[in-house]
């Protein structure tokens, strides 16, 4: 009872959502496609020791991403080893440190019950609690957008070196998690704001620009130059084919580790009210009663001409806007705008409350996702085969095989295999699965879909040993006396 007098009850609801999170981190598995994708790269860094470039797989380099988030990765599975836990440690501690700057942010501009609100609202909303544990690029470059942006904002009440350096270190740091489109991001914001308040040009005036580009060259540049020595062909992929050609093209044929994500213009709305649930929901409710009154909008966004209203709204729609027009998205691309979205909405929600103890009502509400995502987990430890990985098939598949008795997927082999295999697991799909044999007399464990049984022709097969939702793992051998004529090329 002495505790609970001790801890307010927005903290009491902040850590659990965060114990929640590391609960779910640690008992469930990763997830095809993004996830164990990441990972994978991740554990070959942290194995081969090469920081500079990432790997997609020995020989093929993955130029899709910087390196910020596999480094985070990879320096994890060094210290507390291979696990799910260990991989997506580092984008938890990042979603810590956006709380961070949000609550001092929002408790600067508003006042503390704000402060208190809107970090509950963050944490709670679906997008940012799972993106919290997810071994994906989004968590740090909302951390970066938000570094600089909070410093921006901080440098309007006063001009410190600490907050010019900081909104630099956002940008060099956002080039190093997901490349320009960072900077993009943040001047979206910067530049219309800057636009629209006049006495805002000469706080503007006043950061150091030249300084700041010098910093932020020195800190990203060496990786740049270095990735492209190593690996010719990266800055071209990388900055005309992923900023470019990825943004106008819903089809992009480009892409070399996986396809094109088309979807309908302006889905990215959709997308944000998904990702902002169920707070979005109530943000447009409360719309709708404003609208009802009149459209009197409350003290709080009274007057477009407010600064601090302004910067928050540009925040809050400059990422959803750029990706208006791109088809080519998914929907974890709304995140670097929910941080102000969550300050607005605790601002609006408490504009004629005095303090936190008054909303008991909105507390409920961040108890939603965590408890869904508690229950989600549950049910994942428990049928396991209900979610799309490959780790029970490929922990099946260690206790059992012999070392001379290899496993191959038929046709596909998922990211979670190769993972969870540490890149054992081969991909075959160049003929008659028949063929193998010749390689391995003793037999081989084979992974295959319902359609691909049509591959298994000649072989004399067990029963399903193991099955998942995907595939069922079979062990082959050659009928007796057969031989393939063939000699193979794998994988």
């Amino acid at each position: 009872m002495v505790l609970r007098e001790r801890i307010p009850g927005w903290l009491w609801g902040l850590v659990l959502i965060a114990i929640a999170r590391l609960l779910m981190m640690a008992v469930f598995p990763l997830v095809d496609t993004s996830e164990p994708r990441y990972a994978e790269t991740a554990r070959i860094m942290a194995e081969t020791g090469d920081w500079i470039t990432p790997w997609f797989e020995p020989g093929v380099p993955f130029w899709g991403k910087p390196p910020l988030a596999f480094w985070m990765s990879a320096l994890s599975f060094r210290f507390l080893g291979y696990s799910e836990f260990a991989a997506r440690f580092p984008a938890w501690l990042a979603t810590l440190a956006t709380l961070s700057l949000m609550y001092g942010f929002a408790r600067s501009q508003f006042n503390i019950g704000v402060a208190r609100l809107s970090v509950l609202i963050y944490a709670s909303s679906l997008l940012p609690f799972l993106a919290a544990g997810a071994v994906l690029t989004d968590p740090y470059l909302t951390l970066e957008v938000t570094l600089s942006l909070v410093a921006f904002g901080k440098l309007s009440e006063a001009a410190r070196p600490v907050w010019q350096y900081a909104f630099f270190v956002g940008l060099a740091l956002g080039m190093l998690s997901k490349g320009p489109l960072a900077i993009i991001l943040v001047l979206g914001v910067v530049l219309p704001w800057t636009l629209w308040h006049d006495r805002s040009r000469e706080h503007v005036r006043r950061i150091a620009w030249m300084r700041g580009a010098l910093l932020v060259l020195v800190l990203t540049a060496p990786w740049y130059v270095l990735a492209e020595i190593k690996t010719p062909g990266f800055l071209e992929y990388f900055i005309v084919g992923e900023h470019f050609y990825r943004f106008i093209d819903p089809g992009w044929q480009g892409d070399l580790y996986g396809s094109a994500h088309k979807r309908i213009y302006g889905s990215i709305w959709l997308d944000w009210l998904l990702a902002t649930f169920p707070w979005g929901v109530v943000a447009l409710w409360q719309l709708v009663r404003w609208r009802k009154a009149g459209g009197r909008m409350s003290e709080t966004f009274r007057g477009s001409s407010s600064p601090r209203i302004t910067f928050l709204l540009l925040w809050a729609v400059a990422t959803p806007l750029l990706f208006t027009f791109s088809g080519n998205i998914l929907w974890t691309y709304v995140q670097p705008s929910l941080p102000a979205f969550a300050v607005l909405l605790a601002a609006g929600l408490l504009h004629r409350r005095a303090s936190d103890d008054e909303w008991p009502r909105w507390r409920l509400l961040a108890i939603f996702t965590p408890v869904a995502g508690v229950l989600l987990g549950c049910v994942a430890a428990a049928y396991p085969a209900l979610v799309k990985t490959e780790k029970q098939l490929i922990e099946y598949y260690a206790a059992h095989a012999q070392p001379d008795q290899p496993l191959y997927y038929v046709d596909r082999r998922p990211f979670s295999a190769r993972y969870y295999s540490h890149g054992q697991a081969k991909l075959y799909s160049d003929g008659s699965v028949a063929e193998l044999l010749d390689w391995y007399p003793s037999g081989v464990y084979l992974a295959v879909s319902a359609s691909q049984l049509s591959h298994l022709e000649g072989l004399v097969l067990s029963p399903v040993l193991f099955e998942n939702r995907r595939y069922s793992l079979l062990f082959a051998k050659q009928k007796p006396g057969e031989q393939s004529p063939f000699f193979m090329s794998v994988r």
